[in-house]
């Protein structure tokens, strides 16, 4: 493995040894929660961006977001695509 530029051997080390740690149990666990985070910051910015969504086009908006438009127009084939 090619050591990061922008991390000292110290701090590598200890990132190593933190998902050492973590185990395989604690590395899936911490990879969900930090896609369930990345999700609602994603929702939340497209509220910011479109406050007069309703809670299902926000929905939609996310899954496009998500899953992109070709997915969207099968699960929604008779609703326009909504913005994210």
């Amino acid at each position: 493995m090619q050591p990061p530029h922008d991390t000292s051997a110290e701090a590598l080390q200890a990132q190593l040894a933190f998902w050492e740690r973590l185990g395989p149990e604690g590395r899936v666990s911490l990879a969900g929660r930090i896609s369930l985070s990345a999700r609602y910051l994603a929702r939340d910015g497209i509220r910011a961006r479109h406050p007069e969504y309703s809670d299902e086009e926000l929905h939609r908006a996310l899954m496009r977001l998500l899953y992109g438009d070709a997915l969207v127009k099968k699960i929604w084939p008779h609703d326009a695509l909504v913005a994210p």
